[in-house]
């Protein structure tokens, strides 16, 4: 990661967790994300930058063996005390990932792909231990609250100061030039937030305003597809001598026919 948060930072993200704002903003952003992820139960997930373990919590109870990792052992500390035993917590950065290839059917990036040092190169190590989904939650770079944010960190303390922020077709073209045209998949959230507030959320999620392209919180679907690559081998006997005029010779649809072409 990029920036890794200090306590200052931890104390701050928990505290507006623990604020009736942040929760609401939080059980929207988690509802997209399970809507979008679709996980099912006796598989495995791994969040890249689990931060304090919020991102986690929605995906306990369902039958499924959770991984976090985070660079921060500040935000690894509060995980830990959120999750217990119920989620495998590593300290560790995204763009050198401690697994194996294919380990996990699922990855996610909650609001932790900003803070990233080489994005690209997170997205390719998620590409690499993911089999089925990658989904990455991320402030909408073309939103209000983008805007706000930014302008926000010129004039006081602020993490998002650290942050960088994407847009849906900036992550596409990343996903492409990694996988190629893979399928590839987006909705949006909190369409109000920096409108009339920082950080109001949507008094309904419609499904019709989730294809708006400036809310706020931006849901993206990535979906590894396998490629293969076809190796030449060598004959282990020699071809079959050429057929004598006029014998039958077996065709791939099973009929006979003779050298001439004609019906025996």
């Amino acid at each position: 990661m990029g920036y890794v948060f200090n306590s200052k930072d931890t104390t701050s993200y928990e505290g507006w967790l623990d604020s009736a704002c942040g929760r609401n903003v939080l059980a929207i952003e988690t509802a997209l994300m399970l809507k979008m992820l679709r996980p099912v139960s006796g598989e495995t997930l791994l969040d890249i930058g689990c931060g304090t373990g919020a991102s986690l919590v929605p995906f306990l109870g369902k039958g499924i063996s959770l991984t976090g990792i985070d660079p921060s052992f500040h935000m690894l500390d509060f995980a830990k005390k959120r999750l217990g035993n119920r989620a495998d917590l590593h300290l560790g950065r995204a763009e050198s990932l401690p697994f194996d290839d294919n380990e996990f059917n699922y990855s996610i990036f909650f609001l932790s792909l900003e803070f990233t040092d080489d994005p690209v190169k997170a997205i390719e190590e998620a590409c690499r231990v993911t089999k089925d989904r990658i989904f990455i939650g991320m402030i909408n770079k073309y939103s209000m609250y983008a805007a706000f944010r930014r302008i926000r960190g010129m004039f006081g303390p602020s993490m998002f100061r650290n942050a960088r922020f994407f847009s849906i077709p900036a992550i596409r073209r990343i996903a492409f030039e990694l996988l190629g045209e893979v399928p590839f998949f987006w909705k949006t959230a909190l369409h109000a937030a920096g409108l009339f507030g920082p950080l109001r959320p949507d008094p309904q999620n419609f499904a019709f305003f989730e294809k708006n392209p400036f809310g706020a919180f931006a849901g993206l679907v990535i979906v590894p597809m396998p490629h293969y690559r076809t190796i030449a081998l060598p004959l282990s006997k020699k071809a079959l001598s050429t057929v004598v005029s006029g014998k039958q010779v077996a065709s791939c649809s099973g009929d006979f026919r003779t050298e001439k072409g004609g019906v025996p």
